[in-house]
């Protein structure tokens, strides 16, 4: 999503000349360019899929549309395992309209996970539960914090749930690195995420990530906290930003490289 401008094979060929080891991959290019177009493309490439975004939205209370978000969720993972990757990160759903009960949608986030863990691990992919920014509470995720989203993975088996560690959502939290180390005792870093925080804020705040070294966030902080808590999976950059979606696709992922290399490597 980063260079969502880019096509799927544009993706790759730049990727391949940067020297990009893998890529994480969002449904719906992925549905755009054929599921097993796609998973072929990257794999004759030698790339790496390294995480599916997204599963998730689990909160709604009404039968039918649960029953669908249930099935969405199957089809996420059938997804993922057919790109190869192990990992499938979760946005966990907002308070569902009339809602303000957020206790009762983070059980139903539960009841879900659940539901789909066992079928997860026996397609050989993980649950990555993405806690968001509290700015996000009411209407995508009411998971907010490592520490909640840590107290619903843990009710599973680490092979089935874990977390996604996002320092765009994560690194105002002063409780976040002690739950980073708690998340590694457990191998439940499914997957680290790089994005720093520019303000002010665009109109909407969904598309306001910054491009790495831009704003507040110290990556090779929040890098130290999980590869002291025993990570060593990839390192994904995902940058939601209206003025790089504007920019060459192919400038903006050799920029996105060098920042990397720059702030976080």
């Amino acid at each position: 999503m980063t260079v969502k401008q880019l096509s799927m094979p544009e993706l790759v060929d730049t990727c391949l000349e940067l020297g990009v080891p893998g890529v994480g991959l969002w449904r719906a290019p992925v549905e755009t360019y054929g599921l097993e177009e796609t998973a072929k493309l990257v794999r004759d490439a030698g790339l790496a899929v390294t995480t599916l975004c997204r599963g998730g939205f689990f909160t709604a209370i009404d039968p039918a549309e649960r029953a669908e978000a249930l099935a969405d969720n199957r089809r996420a993972i059938d997804e993922a395992a057919t790109l190869g990757t192990d990992t499938l990160v979760l946005v966990s759903g907002g308070l569902p309209a009339g809602s303000k009960d957020l206790h009762g949608a983070r059980e139903r986030i539960a009841d879900a996970l659940g539901e789909l863990g066992p079928y997860a691990a026996a397609n050989g992919v993980r649950l990555a539960i993405e806690p968001l920014h509290p700015m996000y509470a009411s209407d995508r995720c009411v998971v907010s914090t490592l520490t909640q989203a840590l107290d619903l993975a843990e009710r599973f088996p680490a092979n089935q749930v874990g977390v996604a560690v996002d320092t765009y959502h994560i690194w105002w939290d002063d409780q976040a690195p002690a739950q980073i180390a708690r998340a590694g005792a457990g191998d439940r870093i499914h997957t680290f995420q790089l994005a720093d925080w520019t303000t002010p804020l665009p109109e909407g705040v969904l598309n306001g990530r910054g491009q790495i070294g831009d704003g507040s966030i110290d990556m090779r902080e929040w890098k130290a906290y999980v590869e002291a808590a025993g990570y060593s999976g990839p390192i994904e950059v995902e940058l939601f930003n209206d003025v790089l979606w504007a920019r060459d696709g192919r400038e903006v992922l050799a920029e996105t490289a060098a920042r990397f290399v720059e702030h976080a490597a």
